[in-house]
């Protein structure tokens, strides 16, 4: 037997479904604007940004100290695409005393926040190595924030000369 259903059931289910599924578009579309830490730019937001800028949306009246910080990028990038990066922070990374955050922060890519890491005390040590994507001539901030909830900084100026994140890409 075929499942019947009366005019009014019918047109109330398909109500329910539509409600449903506009309630969940909005939660998606909610969803893709945000970030890890907040919303995230207009993809065509590949300008220059000043130091303040970059570090407030993870530096909330927060201490903030340059050094402590050893990061590494080569002065001139041929290719924008794959711009070899390494930092090292110093700290013990005991359970007292560790970086429980690193923050990769780029001056002019149309997302800022290029890579966030977690850390603790199990990692042993606070380096990482990795490429990144440069749009351009621009300043790289590396943020670490330490377990007492004070944060160190150190700044590198990289000259691209084959900017990637040109296609938002």
């Amino acid at each position: 037997m075929l499942f019947s259903l009366s005019r009014r059931d019918w047109l109330f289910r398909c109500l329910k479904t539509s409600v449903g599924a506009w309630g969940l578009s909005a939660v998606v579309s909610r969803a893709q604007d945000m970030s890890v830490l907040g919303r995230v730019q207009d993809m065509s937001d590949a300008r220059l940004r000043n130091f303040d800028e970059m570090i407030a949306p993870y530096v909330v009246r927060q201490p903030v100290k340059q050094g402590g910080i050893t990061l590494s990028l080569p002065m001139l990038a041929d290719n924008g695409h794959l711009v070899p990066l390494s930092l090292k922070v110093d700290s013990p990374m005991t359970e007292e005393s560790h970086v429980t955050h690193i923050y990769l922060i780029s001056q002019r890519n149309p997302v800022p926040l290029m890579a966030m890491f977690v850390l603790g005390p199990w990692n042993g040590r606070a380096e990482l190595s990795m490429r990144v994507r440069l749009s351009g001539t621009q300043m790289v901030v590396a943020l670490a924030r330490m377990s007492d909830g004070t944060f160190r900084y150190e700044t590198q100026e990289v000259v691209v000369t084959e900017a990637a994140c040109i296609d938002n890409g």
